[in-house]
């Protein structure tokens, strides 16, 4: 794959975000930028991205190690799973789930991937609980929390 078949990709995925997020609207007014920002607003940087890989070119690249696209396909079942545990098991779960899996795909100890993933979930929960004031399930801690 070269920079220009990845820029086409990029802006191929930018047009599906901004089709998909266009029409987003909430059932009443609590904000006002609403929910379609954040998906115009990325599809929007990932076109320009994907513009730039185009003009620049070039850039062949060898094909995966052994072993990567394993890799990549489990990574896609773990982001898959997270989506739908999410609502259930509540973000502080089922990101630091997510967070530990990733980890390890990456090489990371136990040790490591476990800290950083059981500090993710709770880091980012207090993030948009408590300083952004985002809603979030809490699923299976909810009596808790």
């Amino acid at each position: 794959m070269n920079n220009r078949v990845l820029g086409v990709s990029a802006l191929v995925f930018a047009a599906l975000i901004t089709a998909f997020g266009y029409d987003l609207e909430p059932p009443f007014s609590y904000e006002p930028v609403g929910p379609k920002a954040f998906p115009l607003l990325l599809a929007f940087i990932i076109a320009l991205c994907g513009l730039r890989l185009i003009l620049k070119g070039g850039g062949e690249v060898a094909p995966n190690p052994s072993g990567a696209t394993a890799r990549i396909v489990v990574m896609v079942g773990v982001l898959a799973g997270y989506a739908w545990l999410f609502q259930w098991l509540g973000f502080i779960v089922a990101t630091a789930l997510m967070a530990i899996c990733v980890g390890r795909l990456f090489g990371a100890s136990w040790k490591q991937a476990v800290m950083g993933g059981v500090g993710m979930g709770i880091g980012l929960f207090l993030l948009f609980d408590l300083a952004l004031d985002v809603v979030l399930p809490h699923g299976i801690l909810g009596e808790w929390l």
